[in-house]
């Protein structure tokens, strides 16, 4: 297996991101042994690219993004909208030079129409992540698109609804994005969704079922390892559980209960434990 290991951003400030909490969150990654970082890309994209590169340079840090695309830029709805906050999301991956952009790319967060997605919804969204695939390719990006649980989307739940949208789209730099948190809750198990996206899964969120360390809830790290191994798994495990410690991480991502582990605690455990389930 070919793997890096990565902290998403949220390991160390709320979703907001700012010059000065970004920088900190590339240092505290560095400092703490990851060879990445993902960094969740603001939806209004006032980043600025050019001075972010320098940061990771100076930390000698790898780099993802991703995007997690709002309401307002609900695919079946707004599709323009959708494609157009994508391809400014895939023009600031590039300019940090990194060859990747995953996150919550087939529906806005949150938006609900009290229904199953549609074939006419299907339709809409295949050819707005057809022509973002198409745009990525241009600029030598691989787009990974991650399901996420019912609480948070009607669209794309499993890793199976993420492979529909690969084949309808026949795009080559179309990727699955999984997380462990959202397995969880979606999948029967976390040995077949990995089994299934084979080659096409490029990027794993690592997180317990508490969205804490791992070791400490219910998901099931051998049967998921275990699969990793059999593909042969080649790409990024980055972090993505959250601390109560960091100001203002409860109300961002409605984390109620108070986090046995403070930031740098669960930053640090979280990445010795899955360099041992690998080792």
């Amino acid at each position: 297996m070919k793997i890096k290991f990565g902290a998403s951003l949220l390991s160390w400030i709320t979703p907001n991101w700012t010059p000065e909490s970004g920088y900190y969150a590339i240092q505290k990654t560095a400092q703490n042994g990851f060879d990445l970082i993902e960094i969740l890309l603001p939806n209004h994209m006032d980043f600025d690219a050019k001075t972010v590169k320098k940061q990771l340079k100076e930390n000698a840090l790898d780099v993802v993004c991703s995007l997690n695309l709002p309401k307002e830029a609900h695919i079946p709805f707004y599709p323009k909208e959708a494609l157009t906050l994508i391809c400014k999301a895939l023009d600031k991956t590039a300019a940090v030079e990194s060859v990747f952009l995953g996150g919550v790319l087939h529906s806005g967060i949150g938006v609900f129409t009290g229904n199953s997605v549609t074939i006419k919804e299907k339709e809409i969204i295949t050819n707005v992540l057809g022509e973002a695939a198409i745009y990525a390719d241009k600029l030598g990006i691989t787009i990974g698109i991650e399901p996420i649980n019912r609480y948070e989307s009607y669209v794309c739940n499993t890793a199976a609804n993420v492979l529909e949208i690969i084949q309808n789209t026949n795009a080559a730099n179309l990727a699955v994005h999984l997380d462990t948190f959202h397995m969880n809750i979606e999948e029967n198990n976390f040995y077949d969704p990995i089994i299934a996206s084979n080659k096409k899964l490029k990027h794993l969120h690592i997180t317990e079922s508490n969205r804490g360390m791992p070791g400490e809830g219910t998901v099931n790290w051998d049967e998921l390892f275990k699969a990793l191994k059999i593909i042969d798994f080649e790409g990024n495990l980055v972090l993505e559980n959250f601390s109560s410690s960091i100001d203002g991480m409860q109300q961002a991502v409605s984390l109620w209960q108070t986090s046995p582990h403070n930031a740098e605690e669960l930053a640090i455990g979280s990445l010795n434990f899955i360099k041992q389930k690998i080792a």
